[in-house]
């Protein structure tokens, strides 16, 4: 009978209390696995794949080269960027099995890892589907990784992943109306903080430990923040067409939304790049939770519906559906919430995290149709008229 060689990395995620946690546990198994001499572990943003916290880096130090990494990453033409790890077929491979042995032909290998005496690099994304929970590098200074242990690197994504999507659930400390406004960052062209107001200093200084960098300014912005400017960078450069955008959770539990765009100098010449730092949104956070737990777009709105006390003949004339489908969609939040009924359902989600109620949805035109509002009349009663709800950008669309 054939062992499942990643049992014990498995096991060792199970145990752990937050997504660090997970991180050096994990590492210090696989490491008996598949051996390597550092590593750099760290969470992603699900919607964006950009990098938030926590960020675990092994054996380099305090992580003074991360923002070289990530500048490589974002702003060069590489092999295996975790982008295409994160849409690919197989979610993990080595630098060397990936150039025929000539990892010179990546221009990380050529700018930084060479430097550092690295021979070979096996890196991964842990993802559910295409939508990356974290990522993870595993740097050798002899010899490449085989492929038996990039399988088993493959075969541990979605699982960890899944652990990863587990340990994001937004916790009841996530409630709190004293953030203060949005702070401001401005990047000159050659990606140095030059401004920053004092609600920028004020949200960083809550953003967890990790690698940093120091400023003129007399900040130390966190990687996450310089990955989120760089990734501006990249999409005004026209490297990339993703979103500048990622959410970070915050020593106090919270969650605070980061986003970067570039600026337009004189003559249509890149200009500076502002990076906008405040709390997340109400819509920010049922998304977050609605990720956590696995929901689709079309289960969000049936939850939120639910949420609102509407029946399921309501629910069904809101989504132009059946009540048939609405039970399916009900049947399948509650298998994914781990809850039987609807009263629970709504203590589980609103309740436990805290999960405010999302702003009104936009209405949208059916054809032949005036645009349609979904709402009770005084004391209660039916449905007057059927409303159509935009699902979250940031999820998918499920047929109904």
């Amino acid at each position: 009978m054939t062992t499942d060689r990643r049992r014990p990395v498995l096991a060792a995620a199970q145990q752990a209390a937050d997504a660090l946690d997970l991180f050096g546990r994990v590492s210090a198994r696989l490491r008996r696995l598949v051996p390597f001499h550092s590593a750099v572990w760290t969470a992603t943003d699900p919607e964006t794949g950009l990098i938030t916290a926590p960020m675990l880096v092994e054996n380099m130090g305090a992580g003074e080269g991360c923002a070289a990494y990530w500048r490589s990453e974002l702003l060069e033409e590489n092999v295996l960027p975790f982008r295409d790890l994160a849409r690919g077929a197989v979610p993990a491979a080595g630098l060397r099995a990936a150039t025929g042995d000539l990892p010179a032909r990546s221009a990380r290998f050529r700018h930084l890892l060479r430097g550092q005496g690295v021979h070979d690099e096996l890196r991964a994304a842990l993802r559910i589907g295409d939508r990356p929970w974290g990522l993870v590098s595993l740097f050798r200074t002899t010899d490449a990784f085989l492929p038996h242990e990039t399988a088993l690197l493959a075969d541990l994504s979605r699982p960890l992943a899944e652990r990863l999507r587990t340990l994001t659930r937004p916790s009841a400390s996530a409630r709190g109306t004293d953030s203060p406004a949005p702070g401001l960052i401005l990047f000159d062209g050659s990606g140095e903080a030059v401004s920053a107001n004092d609600e920028a200093r004020h949200h960083l200084a809550h953003l967890p430990e990790g690698p940093s960098f120091p400023t003129a300014l007399g900040l130390r912005l966190p990687i996450w923040v310089i990955g989120t400017a760089l990734q501006a960078r990249a999409v005004a450069d026209g490297r990339d067409r993703g979103s500048a955008r990622v959410r970070i959770r915050t020593t106090e539990g919270r969650w605070l939304t980061c986003h970067a765009s570039g600026l337009s100098g004189p003559g249509g010449a890149p200009g500076p790049v502002a990076l906008v730092i405040e709390p997340a949104t109400p819509a920010d956070l049922a998304v977050l939770v609605a990720e956590a737990y696995g929901l689709t777009a079309r289960e969000l709105q049936v939850t939120q519906l639910t949420a609102r006390g509407m029946t399921t003949v309501e629910i069904a004339t809101a989504l132009f559906i059946s009540p048939h489908t609405v039970r399916d969609h009900l049947k399948a939040i509650f298998t994914k919430a781990d809850v039987s009924s609807r009263g629970a359902l709504v203590a589980r989600l609103f309740t436990d995290h805290y999960w405010p109620a999302l702003p009104e949805p936009e209405p949208v035109r059916r054809p032949g149709h005036l645009p349609a509002r979904a709402r009770r009349p005084p004391g209660g009663g039916a449905v007057a008229e059927p409303i159509a709800l935009r699902p979250p950008s940031s999820l998918r669309t499920e047929s109904a």
